[in-house]
């Protein structure tokens, strides 16, 4: 029940951190990307203050022998890009720069109640169970590296 509540708290201010920041208004992302027109650097500032918190949880995870609400660190084993992923990456970055919205903002988004947003992530998880469906590649399975 302690996972549940905390995974509400961070989803409740991360929600409301995108609203605060605006990036749930596609306009100003696609402001922010539009680099050889209009530009409007405001989420430069989002996303660098958001380096601040990250930068303090690190040094603070770096010192812990485990997590708070789990009983290990749980980091991927294999950090290489494949094709899937760097296709992945250039789908996410064109839709993010077409629709102007990108998954979490999208959701924080939904209680605005735009029909716009709500065709986006109904989209969006159409594509979730789309790819579910696709086959895997073969592959080794994926070790844990321990926790540093």
């Amino acid at each position: 029940m302690n996972r549940i509540l905390a995974a509400l708290l961070v989803g409740v201010i991360f929600g409301a951190g995108l609203a605060l920041s605006d990036m749930i208004n596609p306009a100003r992302v696609q402001a922010f990307l539009d680099v050889a027109g209009r530009w409007d650097p405001t989420l430069l500032y989002v996303m660098g203050s958001a380096l601040v918190p990250s930068a303090l949880a690190y040094r603070v995870r770096r010192r812990m022998t485990h997590p708070v609400l789990a009983e290990r660190f749980r980091v991927p084993g294999n950090a290489d890009p494949d094709p899937r992923l760097l296709v992945g990456a250039a789908l996410f970055g064109i839709g993010w720069g077409i629709a102007g919205f990108c998954p979490g903002p999208a959701i924080a988004g939904l209680v605005l109640g735009a029909w716009q947003v709500w065709l986006f992530v109904a989209a969006m998880l159409v594509g979730m169970a789309a790819h579910r469906l696709l086959p895997r590649p073969a592959e080794e399975p994926r070790r844990q590296q321990p926790a540093t």
